[in-house]
């Protein structure tokens, strides 16, 4: 369906309360994020979850695999499965510490290095194109929001 179309009949429809509810408002924001997302990383054949971690980990090398699920709130299982896919397809290798051999420490591996840096171009365009609907002060402060109700750090405030 053709987007003006799909906003035309969003604004025929009568929301009532539901206008006010943070969570239908995130999770329609998300939605339309992803699909955004989609088109504009169809090429790298990656999946939102999968550049979060492969970012962090890059950014954090020997992170603990329980660590990158709980910043990215991911199900364990579901990160235990997404690590295993990545240590097989060789972009990520995983090792226990001597401290904890309970716990997985997560690197990139040379492949994995490089697939990260083939797709950062791509992502980095991505997130550059601002919504059509907002402004450039206005997705700052979105942004800036977001991070406050999530009880993130400001990339703008050094601590």
């Amino acid at each position: 369906m053709d987007e003006d179309v799909a906003v035309r009949d969003q604004e025929s429809v009568e929301m009532g309360p539901l206008l006010d509810s943070l969570g239908l408002l995130l999770r329609l924001s998300q939605l339309q994020s992803f699909g955004a997302f989609f088109r504009d990383m169809e090429e790298v054949g990656l999946r939102p979850g999968e550049i979060s971690v492969l970012v962090l980990i890059g950014q954090n090398p020997g992170i603990r695999q329980g660590i990158v699920a709980r910043t990215l709130r991911v199900k364990r299982a579901h990160m235990a499965k997404m690590m295993a896919g990545m240590e097989r397809d060789g972009i990520v290798s995983r090792r226990a510490p001597e401290d904890d051999r309970r716990a997985l420490e997560l690197r990139l591996t040379e492949a994995g290095r490089a697939r990260l840096d083939a797709v950062m171009p791509v992502f980095l365009e991505h997130e550059a194109r601002r919504p059509a609907t907002l402004t450039r002060a206005e997705e700052a402060t979105l942004k800036r929001l977001l991070r406050k109700y999530l009880a993130l750090p400001d990339p703008e405030v050094r601590p």
